[in-house]
């Protein structure tokens, strides 16, 4: 995972509102807008725009069933991010950055 991707998700996850969203579809296994809208009670734009801040992030999948487009969380990205944060934390310098360097 490059920085730029750990950025990206990092601000995905930094607003209030889209960390709610993600961790109830997270719960909730997958979960359409309207089902997010009255859970959250905000409107149906505002709930479009965060999904798809969560889309480009990585965190999320969309896939259009009839009439709902449902949404599904993507654990695989969660724990690339996580691995990339420890190695951040740890000191070390990703390859990108260490080639950079010389």
């Amino acid at each position: 995972m490059d920085r730029s991707q750990v950025e990206k998700i990092s601000r995905a996850l930094a607003d209030e509102t889209r960390l709610v969203i993600f961790e109830e579809i997270s719960a909730n296994q997958r979960m359409n807008c309207g089902e997010i809208v009255s859970m959250k009670g905000v409107t149906p734009a505002t709930v479009s725009h965060h999904l798809k801040v969560l889309n480009e992030a990585g965190l999320i999948a969309c896939q259009r069933e009839g009439q709902f487009v449902y949404s599904r969380c993507l654990p695989e990205t969660i724990e690339q991010y996580s691995r990339e944060l420890a190695r951040i934390a740890g000191g070390k310098k990703s390859a990108k950055a260490a080639k950079a360097r010389k």
